[in-house]
């Protein structure tokens, strides 16, 4: 385990996360603009450090971004649900880097990413159900099986939006798409999660929820 490495990939958690809550307490439709600079930011990391399946790439990043604006953001229940993705999101990614660090046995992405294990992710499916189960019961949710089956959808897509990048960093001999982000490695290893999740996002949230 690289202490400094969790160390350093912490405190700027840390430091994205406080500037999320401190938007959203400001103005939260800044929050829509935060994350408008960050796809630019991924764009840019894209450009510059991908050199195989560069247009495939971009157009993934695009796809996302368009399917994103197609959100209801006057919606006055948005931000209630859109932190609830939020929330998945930094759960999933938290405590399955921290189970696959601490126990991770069995590895199950060898070739496309090694660091992946059951362990991580069994870990970040329970915690992920856990914190919508308090989000839930915070904002007086309903916690029946679609709130379930809607958490374990999103688990699954901010796994498969990991897989997908790491796919493309392995196909350009990348360990990280930049390092602009101490102890993450560019702005694309710390929302790539987010880039695919948003797109299953967005359709429940346009047609279902």
């Amino acid at each position: 385990m690289d202490y400094k490495n969790l160390f350093q990939r912490s405190f700027i958690s840390f430091i994205i996360i406080l500037l999320y809550i401190s938007l959203y307490l400001y103005n939260p439709k800044y929050i829509i603009y935060f994350i408008f600079f960050l796809y630019l930011i991924i764009i840019i990391e894209i450009l510059f450090f991908f050199k195989k399946l560069k247009l495939f790439f971009l157009i993934y990043i695009i796809l996302s971004l368009i399917i994103f604006v197609n959100l209801d953001f006057n919606d006055l229940n948005f931000f209630t649900k859109f932190n609830y993705l939020i929330l998945i999101i930094v759960s999933f990614d938290t405590f399955s880097y921290l189970f696959g660090s601490f126990f991770g046995k069995y590895k199950i992405m060898k070739k496309i990413s090694p660091n992946k294990t059951l362990e991580g992710i069994i870990g970040g499916l329970f915690f992920s159900l856990i914190f919508t189960y308090l989000y839930s019961s915070y904002y007086d949710i309903n916690y029946d099986l679609f709130l379930l089956f809607m958490t374990i959808i999103l688990v699954i897509s901010c796994f498969l939006g990991d897989i997908i990048e790491s796919y493309f960093k392995r196909k350009n001999n990348l360990k990280n798409s930049s390092n602009f982000l101490p102890g993450h490695g560019g702005f694309l290893d710390r929302f790539d999660s987010f880039i695919f999740s948003i797109m299953i996002f967005t359709v429940t949230y346009n047609y279902i929820l």
